[in-house]
């Protein structure tokens, strides 16, 4: 064997060894994932903006994010004559968006685990089981 032989084993080797494990099945890689995010919007307003007391007053849903608006309770503003109002917008991706009387607050993703109040599902799409993962 000449050390011209060697090198030309050594690729056919590692694409025999590449075509085995692409060749394993993964059944359940192979299925349709829906991820859910569930987010607690008036406990995540009252963190990011303050006061306890948010209500959603109205939403609007397009292709790609559903909007709420927000206004602050009446009741728990008694002293004040006009509410805060803020705009949370939500994308489908698990990006959000969060402004509070014209100021941004939030500018970022749910899904990476920074929120105290939203929550990650996954279920299989077609049979809508949850998936537990790890």
């Amino acid at each position: 064997m000449t050390d011209r032989d060697m090198i030309d084993d050594e690729p056919l080797l590692f694409n025999s060894t590449e075509v085995v494990l692409n060749n394993i099945s993964h059944p359940a890689w192979d299925e349709p994932i829906i991820c859910r995010v569930e987010v607690d919007l008036p406990s995540w307003l009252s963190q990011l903006a303050g006061g306890n007391h948010w209500e959603v007053y109205g939403e609007a849903e397009e292709e790609n994010c559903i909007s709420f608006v927000m206004r602050e309770n009446s009741k728990a503003q008694a002293v004040k004559a006009t509410p805060k109002l803020a705009e949370v917008t939500l994308y489908h991706n698990g990006y959000a968006v969060v402004d509070v009387e014209g100021k941004a607050l939030f500018d970022g993703s749910l899904t990476n685990g920074t929120s105290d109040w939203a929550h990650l599902s996954y279920f299989h799409a077609e049979s809508g089981e949850p998936i537990t993962l790890n």
